[in-house]
């Protein structure tokens, strides 16, 4: 884990409780990329035996949260960071620990200079959750906006 990825993590883990519920682990978190891991966990797995769909919902929203805060933190004093809407397809069975692996859809800068014009940017996030075989079982998308403090 990175120092980055350490504060980050810390500061979610204090601001979203579910984070600190699943356990859940920031591997890397950078403004490009977040690395998030969910350990297989018996208590949230599924009637098959994997992670419940809800855990890893939460795996992929939080991943895409962490590099919404290591993308724009330096806007915090000026804009809060919302998921505006979220879609997930789960493609293959999961079993044991998962990974998301989350990417911003658009670059920081263009968003940033859309906040400064005025405006309030919305930009997708999009998430793939992975078994450690690497075999992709989901794929979330997750819209954030900025909204400007009043």
């Amino acid at each position: 884990m990175t120092v980055e990825s350490a504060g980050i993590g810390d500061m979610l883990a204090s601001l979203v409780p579910m984070i600190r519920t699943l356990k859940l682990e920031f591997v890397e978190v950078t403004g490009e990329h977040a690395v998030l891991r969910l350990p297989d966990q018996p208590e949230y797995h599924n009637h098959l035996g994997g992670p419940h769909a809800g855990a890893m919902f939460t795996l992929g929203e939080s991943a895409s949260g962490a590099i919404v805060f290591a993308a724009f933190g330096e806007q915090l004093s000026r804009a809060v960071p919302l998921a505006v809407r979220a879609e997930i397809a789960y493609r293959k069975l999961a079993k044991g620990p998962v990974t998301a692996t989350a990417t911003l859809g658009r670059p920081a800068a263009e968003v940033i200079a859309e906040l400064d014009a005025g405006g309030r940017p919305e930009f997708p996030v999009a998430v793939a959750v992975q078994r450690e075989d690497g075999a992709v079982t989901g794929e979330m998308t997750v819209v954030w906006t900025l909204r400007p403090n009043d």
